[in-house]
């Protein structure tokens, strides 16, 4: 594989993304499968759909950044492994971006940011808004299933002595 370097920007959008992501899966699917008091329902409801707005447009970012930097040099062509990492990079991206847009179009309220502001709800229809939550529930399901693997591949490359790890981690100036 090629030593290819993020910039600090893209690794500081890497980490947030997996911060934010890791919390809204776990946390979602916690309140889902277990037994949770109403009170700590409602927070976390209120707290993911207002972290997970706020994440939409640096997701867009992060996105736009992933599509427009070359991960190898002009000219030379991937090798088989790095296309297969880029097929499952680009798997997260569109599950993510699923779950982004199902997650606005499930919401059978209007959306409420941390309190700051507030979004109307987009659809009215309780049949779409059900189909939407849905599609939410099964992408976040497939989400969640490509981080494990992302996760996985990461602890592969790490045992095997190929440092991926190091390249998505910024170094503080001395």
């Amino acid at each position: 594989m090629k030593n290819h370097s993020y910039s600090h920007l893209q690794k500081v959008l890497h980490w947030l993304s997996a911060v934010v992501i890791l919390w809204a899966l776990i946390s979602g699917f916690y309140v889902a499968l277990f037994e949770v008091s109403a009170a700590s329902k409602e927070w976390l409801a209120f707290f993911n759909v207002s972290l997970t707005t706020v994440f939409i447009p640096l997701f867009i970012w992060r996105l736009y950044l992933a599509l427009t930097t070359r991960s190898s040099p002009v000219g030379q062509p991937r090798s088989f492994a790095e296309s297969l990492a880029a097929i499952a990079h680009r798997a997260i991206y569109l599950a993510v971006i699923i779950v982004l847009i199902t997650g606005v179009l499930m919401m059978n309220r209007p959306i409420t940011v941390f309190d700051l502001f507030f979004i109307p709800q987009p659809l009215q229809d309780p049949y779409v808004i059900g189909l939407f939550f849905t599609v939410h529930v099964v992408s976040c399901a497939v989400l969640g299933l490509l981080v494990a693997l992302h996760v996985a591949a990461v602890v592969k490359h790490e045992v095997a002595g190929r440092r991926v790890l190091k390249r998505m981690i910024w170094s503080v100036p001395k």
